[in-house]
């Protein structure tokens, strides 16, 4: 539909019509100089009457720059905003462990990480409304990407990011402590973090329970996932031997980190299993939308405008060319 910004300024339309109310017509004046072609000069100074279609034009131009001083608008369909109160941080472990081919996509062996780019991926692309961060931790904890709502980004740094990229060895600790101070600085009741490794703590200056701890006091909930398989096939110079890849990985202190912030512990032995666990994730922690409805706004006024130009150099072209052939004439 169309509406008009400023209503109000149509009633500029009378503006002309008062004008000539108001202002009658000056009536002739005896000529106080004789001229011998005084005849030729008088009937060359009289004003032609106006047809009038130059009238109907004149007209036309003048509602046409009313209507464009109204602000016309085009209100399109109402469209609903998803929001929602919750910021989300994503803790991913890039250390050297995380280059373990013990899992697959498709039929394909691939690294832990390549796994977790591909399902964290997808998670990242629902979780519309939500202002999402990523942090990365090796030996050292960094903050890739800070609390935005641009959910494109964020999975852009998550794919770009490396093993080893932050060290080789695995701050868990630290990361939560960088969560909690990110998460501190904001006024939102609903903070989560999601945090995910396949080893124990080796390095780092805070120990996971003491963050664990902290991130309790300042109410953030922490959701913590074990990832790798639990056996493979490795190779050797004695033949191939069962070995399981997930030995260093500490889940009884992922699971007091979880159950003493809220949260819970999660174990993804397999692709599947960490589907499932982000769409689990997804349903612990949904996307609450506040049902906030705008209606998209475009400005139609140029059109109104460029008929007004239009029309108006259509009348000044003609009235040169009728001079132009009173001069001819004379």
């Amino acid at each position: 539909m169309i509406e008009l910004a400023w209503p109000w300024l149509l009633a500029a339309a009378v503006l002309p019509l008062l004008a000539r109310l108001a202002v009658p017509p000056a009536e002739g004046a005896r000529g106080a100089i004789r001229i011998p072609f005084y005849h030729r000069v008088a009937r060359d100074s009289q004003p032609a009457s106006s047809p009038w279609y130059r009238v109907l034009l004149a007209a036309l131009a003048w509602l046409a720059l009313v209507v464009a001083a109204a602000r016309p608008q085009w209100i399109d369909e109402p469209v609903a905003l998803p929001a929602t109160g919750r910021d989300l941080l994503l803790s991913v472990d890039i250390s050297g462990s995380m280059e373990t081919a013990d899992l697959f996509l498709g039929s394909q062996p691939a690294t832990r990480l390549d796994v977790v780019k591909n399902v964290v991926g997808e998670f990242l692309d629902r979780r519309q409304g939500d202002r999402v961060g990523l942090i990365l931790f090796g030996r050292r904890a960094y903050l890739q990407t800070p609390l935005t709502f641009d959910r494109a980004t964020t999975r852009q740094m998550l794919d770009e990011s490396v093993i080893g990229l932050a060290g080789k060895e695995t701050a868990i600790g630290d990361a939560i402590g960088l969560a909690v101070k990110r998460l501190r600085e904001q006024a939102h009741d609903q903070k989560v973090l999601i945090l995910l490794t396949d080893g124990a703590n080796t390095a780092g200056a805070v120990d996971p329970l003491k963050a664990a701890q902290l991130a309790e006091q300042e109410g953030v909930r922490i959701y913590t996932v074990g990832v790798g398989a639990d056996e493979m096939m490795v190779r050797s110079l004695f033949g191939a031997r069962r070995v399981n890849p997930s030995a260093d990985l500490d889940e009884d202190t992922l699971r007091t980190i979880a159950d003493q912030t809220g949260g819970r512990y999660f174990r993804a032995r397999d692709t599947d299993e960490l589907v499932q666990i982000y769409a689990l994730l997804d349903e612990l922690e949904p996307v609450e939308s506040d049902e906030e409805v705008v209606r998209p706004r475009r400005e139609l006024f140029h059109w109104p405008l460029t008929i007004a130009l239009a029309v108006t150099g259509l009348l000044i072209l003609g009235r040169l060319r009728f001079r132009s052939r009173r001069f001819a004439s004379a």
